[in-house]
């Protein structure tokens, strides 16, 4: 580790991304950062100095005061659904691109740190500063894939539009991959794009490829490193790690590298060993959902994390963890299909959801048909999450897998990068697709979010009913042996996919199961209409009122409001029942003290006023009798 160190750190100084700090000038703030070395799992050979920006002095770190940044980073399960859609595969890596990037000089101050002087132990310690940005930095990525982009987007005009697409759509912080048609296209993009990025001192390496034509077109230096040493002519391609998946070249397939470290049968032991099986696109997600279903099991009782858990429940754990180790005999294919996408006449989505008790599970496939007619079809990704707890009915269940298939749908429709010509869903829950058809009756509020989000991104008429034995995503709710899941429909999909002459389940209007026995739905609700006869203002509601200005504004207001219903209303933003708090005008005021004074003489004059409207003399004991009124028109007529 100290010859890695030395090494490391020499090569840092030679390629000037380091220099001795110079003396600080009065007051100047400055800050110190511890270093530490690390290896990954995979490249013991090969450290990394960390410049620990997390590291707090005075209960303060740098990185508490430095800005991270956007997320500028492509998502790791879109580049990974790009790298599988076309025959050649490659990938690509560039070199120390956080230390491709420089710092302010007058930032530099704040990544000093202490080393040897002229790199040799046997020297006094002294001061240097990074001259780039470092690993361990907060905004260090964002800095990086911002100015990674900003070179591509400047190299575009000279370099064309393909490395551009590749650098700002396809690469995951420094790793680049992707896929395309054939090894012409592979060659000039690789090509381009390193002339591109080198423009902006940054190096691509580590060239791989499932096409020996491909890795033939670039020097040693460049190939990646199992890759370097081998006679592309005679030995076959070895095993190339993408993104944490194991890419087998010479098969263009994926498989599963499962951990064979012994951890301790408590929380924390079976936790590590669950999530130390890497699968971002769910291919064994069968597997992985039994392991985490008995997590819950076998930890509900036990609240320490590294207390031993009950022995009589090892075994059953015991023959799961073993069962994993059927894993690594097991390939999927890279590529969706047998055959260029962009060859093909027609593609579809299709989407399967199921539910159990224990879990709610979601499978899409991607069926297309070919230039010459033929039908394929492929894994495009899975999902399986433990049932929410405490526990739903099995309506309830169906309809969050249900949910989940949506949202599976949207993910891959925003990053596939394929046009898809229809996208079909499957349950085998009538009921659930009674919800989702049901234009009639209305739902208590768990039923109707759900229903309301399902129909947001789809159309009732692109869901179908299957029955049990042809969904695939059965297979994600129930326990499954690990060797046995390449033998079911899990990767291929039901049989009626790859049926040309389509024999696929019929999308019919479906109707509510039993409405009047579902406790999700709300009971119809007999309202009866209520006629108002006679005068709406009396007078008595006036004595509420403690003077005539605030009578008279209260009534303006209600004027206001009612004005606010009518279809020619000039203020939009008053509108309907609200509580405005906008002075009252001038003509409402007046409007108001009209109809007060109108409803106060209805009461007073009620006789006088039949009298009017039929043309009669007042009574003699009327006092208006000399005065002769005349009738005028009501408010609002």
């Amino acid at each position: 580790m100290k010859r890695h160190f030395i090494d490391f750190m020499q090569k840092m100084l030679d390629n000037d991304q380091a220099e001795p700090s110079p003396p600080l000038e009065g007051d100047k703030e400055c800050w110190y950062l511890p270093i530490f070395g690390v290896y990954h799992p995979q490249k013991p050979e090969q450290i990394r100095v960390v410049f620990d920006s997390s590291a707090k002095c005075q209960g303060v770190s740098l990185n508490d005061v430095l800005l991270s940044g956007p997320d500028l980073n492509n998502t790791l399960l879109g580049v990974l659904m790009r790298f599988r859609k076309d025959c050649i595969a490659l990938t690509a890596d560039v070199q120390q691109m956080f230390y491709c990037f420089g710092v302010r000089e007058d930032h530099r101050d704040y990544l000093r740190f202490l080393w040897y002087e002229d790199n040799n132990p046997d020297r006094n310690i002294t001061e240097y500063r990074m001259k780039v940005h470092v690993f361990g930095n907060s905004p260090s990525p964002a800095v990086a894939i911002y100015c990674m982009r900003r070179a591509a987007l400047q190299g575009e005009k000279e370099h064309g539009s393909e490395p551009k697409q590749y650098v700002v759509r396809n690469f995951y912080v420094d790793d680049g991959l992707t896929s395309v048609a054939t090894t012409e296209e592979a060659i000039n993009i690789l090509r381009k794009t390193q002339a591109m990025l080198a423009e902006s001192n940054m190096k691509l390496h580590k060239i791989a490829s499932n096409s020996k034509t491909v890795m033939e077109a670039f020097p040693m230096e460049d190939r990646a490193k199992d890759l370097k040493d081998l006679d592309l002519g005679v030995d076959p391609l070895p095993f190339q790690r993408s993104l944490g998946l194991s890419w087998n070249l010479e098969t263009d397939s994926f498989s599963f590298q499962v951990s064979h470290n012994e951890k301790p049968f408590t929380r924390r032991g079976i936790l590590s060993t669950v999530n130390s099986l890497y699968d971002p696109l769910g291919f064994v997600a069968p597997i992985t959902m039994q392991g985490k279903a008995l997590i819950r099991e076998l930890s509900s009782d036990q609240s320490e994390w590294d207390a031993p858990l009950p022995p009589e429940k090892e075994e059953k754990w015991k023959m799961w963890k073993d069962s994993l180790m059927e894993l690594e005999h097991m390939y999927i294919q890279r590529t969706y299909i047998p055959v260029s996408l962009s060859t093909t006449q027609r593609r579809e989505l299709h989407i399967f959801s199921d539910a159990s008790t224990v879990a709610i599970g979601a499978v899409a496939y991607l069926r297309v048909i070919d230039s010459e007619g033929q039908c394929h079809v492929g894994f495009v990704m899975g999902k399986s999450k433990l049932a929410p707890r405490p526990a739903h009915t099995i309506p309830r269940l169906e309809l969050c897998a249900a949910l989940l298939a949506v949202e599976m749908y949207e993910l891959i429709r925003d990053e596939i990068d394929i046009d898809v010509n229809v996208a079909k869903f499957y349950t085998d829950s009538k009921i659930v697709l009674g919800y989702i058809h049901n234009v009639t009756k209305r739902f208590y509020v768990y039923v109707a979010n759900r229903v309301t989000r399902i129909r947001k991104s789809t159309h009732p008429d692109q869901w179908c009913y299957v029955n049990t034995d042809s969904n695939p995503a059965d297979h994600a709710t129930r326990p499954i042996f690990a060797a046995l899941l390449k033998y079911t429909s899990w990767f291929s999909g039901p049989p009626f996919l790859t049926q040309t002459n389509s024999s696929e389940p019929e999308n019919i209007n479906f109707d509510l199961v039993e409405p009047h026995a579902d406790a999700e739905i709300r009971p119809d609700v007999t309202v009866f209409a209520s006629k108002v006869s006679g005068a709406q203002l009396g007078s008595h509601r006036f004595e509420r009122f403690s003077s005539w200005k605030a009578l008279n504004r209260a009534t303006a207001r209600l004027i206001h409001v009612a004005r606010s219903f009518h279809e020619g209303a000039d203020n939009t933003s008053c509108r309907g029942w609200h509580d405005c708090n906008k002075p009252c005008g001038t003509s409402e005021l007046s409007q108001a003290k009209t109809a007060i004074i109108h409803c106060v003489q209805h009461e007073a004059f009620r006789e006088e006023f039949k009298c009017l409207e039929k043309g009669k003399e007042f009574p003699k004991q009327s006092t208006l009798k000399k005065p002769f009124p005349v009738l005028t028109k009501r408010l609002g007529k």
